[in-house]
């Protein structure tokens, strides 16, 4: 291990520590390492066994992502693949993953990954992109850009500041734990988008058990909240960063629309 992979390993290594807010005492007690030993690796003088990465890298919840970049920054192989979804090693989960989408219908279901891309979707979410500008679903699509974007969602949702806030929220949260680059960029255009709108990305929410999404549209307001679920022991970069974000009628009305709409969707992009 060269002085050079040393200083990459800890510069990287004092970053992910730095970013859960932890002091070197605080992680030697959590991974039973001692501040010295970690206060060498950070510096460069002392080299990390793979086995003493992994450990740091679960005690600190590095995403896989992360841990392959602390891997290589060490000296040695990534711990993890990383596949497209595309690609014939993920055929069965990306098979099982649009049952799933496809089994919420009625109700809309998207697939992301950890850009906010949309990468699957069920038919019924056209009940949300029909409202939107087609040319915003021309090429890849940015979930979170086509929800604040003047030209997407946004003129259509009726709690707009806190929505979007509450979105700008999600994202800054994603940017400060995960290792998927591109998210602080993503971040200021979010922002950007709700101050062109003049809206307060810190605004706060009202008292409220959930915050809905309610839409106005051509056939009456719909209204609806969301789950997230993501796998629950992946072991690919890829499927470590995809999640499924479904949304749920909140309302009577918005219930019987959707399923008076079942199967007359069109297939989204």
């Amino acid at each position: 291990m060269t002085t050079a992979t040393a200083s990459a390993f800890g510069s990287l290594l004092r970053d992910w520590r730095r970013r859960r807010r932890l002091t070197q005492l605080d992680l030697g007690l959590a991974a039973d390492v001692s501040a010295r030993h970690l206060s060498f690796l950070e510096t460069g003088r002392a080299r990390p066994s793979r086995d003493m990465v992994l450990h740091l890298s679960e005690e600190l919840d590095v995403p896989l992502r992360g841990r392959n970049e602390l891997m290589v920054a060490a000296g040695y192989a990534p711990a993890y693949t990383h596949h497209g979804l595309d690609d014939a090693e993920l055929a069965e989960v990306r098979a099982s993953l649009q049952r799933v989408l496809d089994g919420h219908c009625p109700h809309p279901a998207v697939l992301v990954d950890g850009m906010w891309n949309l990468v699957g979707a069920n038919a019924a979410v056209g009940v949300l992109t029909e409202l939107v500008d087609p040319a915003l679903l021309g090429g890849p699509v940015n979930v979170l850009r086509l929800a604040l974007h003047p030209l997407g969602l946004a003129p259509h949702v009726v709690d707009l500041p806190e929505y979007a806030a509450h979105l700008v929220s999600r994202v800054r949260r994603q940017a400060e734990r995960s290792a998927t680059t591109g998210l602080r960029a993503l971040l200021t255009e979010a922002v950007g988008f709700c101050a062109a709108q003049g809206l307060d990305p810190g605004a706060q929410p009202r008292d409220r058990i959930v915050l809905p999404l309610r839409l106005r549209h051509p056939d009456g307001e719909l209204a609806f909240f969301s789950t997230v679920a993501v796998l629950g022991a992946p072991l690919d970069v890829t499927l470590d960063e995809v999640c499924i974000e479904s949304f749920l009628p909140a309302d009577a009305a918005t219930s019987a629309y959707l399923a008076q709409r079942a199967g007359a969707y069109t297939v989204p992009p």
